[in-house]
């Protein structure tokens, strides 16, 4: 079976793993701009920041497969009570082949999901009305993760089975042009127990000018700079975990200053310093998950807005795993875990107002709710999981 199979079918059998991250928006449902905003400019969109009531049903999205044995026929569309995390099916959204990680554009207006299948691509999807607005080759095989740029005018891809990512530009429509860019991992060599790179994530860092790419397979996070006027990457540094570490998501605390690396296969974290202005990541020593040290597979990290918490998703121990973050961000302090009502927590995502925490659970194919607490960190189960056909990935808007 090759990487790519192996990371897409790893959540029905027991003995791997793979996924992606989600990073948690602040994006708002479409509504109309304004009338005294001023007009974009040539492909530009303006943010949209509606204002909503408190007990007004949220809209939420999640992504699965739709190739597997009793997968998903799209994306699942349903609503979420912002007060009780109560998550009601409203239908799916079909013509999206499995649309496993999903992300929303700044302005809130388009979602767009990966196709991850051996000839990959990315779709976007205009939320007014749900019309499918094209897709776009990746030049790659399987893209796990995508994300946009906080600009709003690239859309940067991983591609897990070529090891590869993408960069493809957003129209004032929100639909996606040819692709600009495309680099594949050809080194260093792939680490103990791994055929080849396997691309994870591709995500912006706070500076902006950066965009990080997270590589399971090489052990290695790869800083680039990327070219805001012609959607082209280049590359000014590299970050490599230990051997066999298996990095997977890499989410930064608000400082800008550090950032937390989720390793799969060695089931280890590790709290990294960053510099923007060269974009070069330090890796620190490995800490532990919370697991206990029976198997499993840390998927992904959440950090709160005010920097003061972390969670993380643990596959095998369906767990997640509580960290007071401290010192400004550089050390993570291990609190405890909770359990996630679910089996192989693969993503997990926050509210728009940090609230709520979504956790999709790939094996029961179900997404649970958790209330956070600000002042403590601690999270409270929200009633009974949501069930949704392989779930592997939630956005709360």
């Amino acid at each position: 079976m090759t990487g790519w199979s192996r990371r897409r079918f790893v959540g029905a059998v027991a003995g791997a793993a793979a996924v992606v991250a989600v990073p948690a928006t602040a994006a708002d449902p479409p509504a109309p701009a304004p009338p005294a905003a001023p007009p974009p400019r040539t492909g530009e969109r303006t943010a949209v920041r509606p204002s909503h009531g408190a007990d007004r049903p949220r809209p939420l999205y999640v992504g699965t497969y739709t190739s597997v044995e009793g997968g998903g026929a799209g994306v699942a569309l349903a609503e979420y009570d912002p007060e009780t995390g109560r998550i009601t099916g409203t239908g799916t959204l079909t013509g999206v082949p499995d649309p496993s990680y999903l992300a929303v554009h700044p302005d809130g207006r388009t979602l767009y999901a990966v196709d991850e299948r051996q000839d990959g691509a990315v779709t976007a999807v205009r939320l007014a009305d749900h019309k499918v607005l094209g897709s776009r080759t990746t030049g790659g095989a399987g893209p796990c993760h995508l994300s946009v740029h906080p600009g709003g005018r690239w859309l940067l891809s991983a591609d897990y089975g070529s090891g590869s990512v993408a960069v493809h530009p957003v129209g004032a429509s929100g639909a996606l042009g040819e692709r600009t860019d495309l680099v594949t991992h050809t080194a260093p060599p792939p680490g103990p127990g791994r055929q080849g790179p396997h691309a994870h994530q591709f995500v912006t860092a706070p500076d902006g000018g950066h965009v990080l790419a997270v590589d399971l397979g090489t052990d290695t996070v790869y800083s680039y700079r990327l070219d805001e006027k012609r959607g082209t990457l280049t590359e000014v540094a590299r970050a490599r975990t230990r051997p066999g570490a298996g990095p997977r998501h890499l989410t930064f605390h608000p400082g800008g200053r550090h950032a937390y690396l989720a390793n799969e296969v060695d089931d280890t974290v590790a709290v990294c310093a960053y510099d923007p202005p060269t974009g070069r990541l330090t890796i620190g020593d490995p800490q532990p998950t919370g697991s206990s040290g029976g198997t499993n597979y840390p998927a992904q990290f959440l950090v709160t807005a005010d920097g003061s918490y972390a969670f993380l998703a643990n596959r095998g121990h369906n767990s997640l795993a509580r960290y007071a973050v401290e010192d400004s961000g550089a050390r993570l302090r291990l609190l405890g875990t909770v359990p996630v009502a679910g089996d192989f927590p693969r993503q997990i995502a926050f509210s728009p107002d940090g609230r709520l925490l979504f956790a999709a659970n790939q094996r029961s194919g179900t997404v649970s709710v958790f209330h956070v607490d600000a002042s403590s960190g601690g999270l409270r189960l929200a009633g009974e999981p949501f069930a949704s056909p392989v779930a592997v990935c939630a956005l709360p808007l």
